[in-house]
């Protein structure tokens, strides 16, 4: 990441669901915010609109995991994208905006370049 990262205050580690995600709002865009796995410290953040029923959804989709990848299954036609760089994995020209996400202590922060 760069070291130019501006890291602002998103929400604290007790609004999270471990193993699930929640929505939240990053500037004016609704964003998905996923811990998939308690104990480690990686989290990420990704646009919440599924692009194929326009819905803002993604936070309540399926967490997946293959091979130490994590993914989220969109709870309406089921495509599923890619956590760390928002790719849909059956259609990869579909992509989707992510952002760094990082605990800061109990805060949980976005970094916006």
């Amino acid at each position: 990441m760069s070291n130019n990262m501006n890291w602002r205050d998103l929400c604290g580690r007790d609004d999270l669901i471990p193993g699930s995600g929640v929505a939240v709002k990053i500037g004016s865009q609704a964003a998905a915010l996923y811990w998939p796995e308690p104990g480690r410290e990686q989290l990420f953040a990704l646009a919440h609109r599924d692009p194929f029923s326009q819905a803002e959804v993604l936070a309540w989709g399926l967490l997946c995991e293959q091979g130490g990848e994590w993914s989220v299954a969109a709870p309406l036609y089921k495509q599923h994208f890619r956590l760390n760089d928002g790719v849909c994995l059956e259609q990869p020209e579909v992509v989707l905006p992510t952002w760094p996400v990082r605990f800061n202590g109990d805060r949980v922060e976005v970094g916006l370049s």
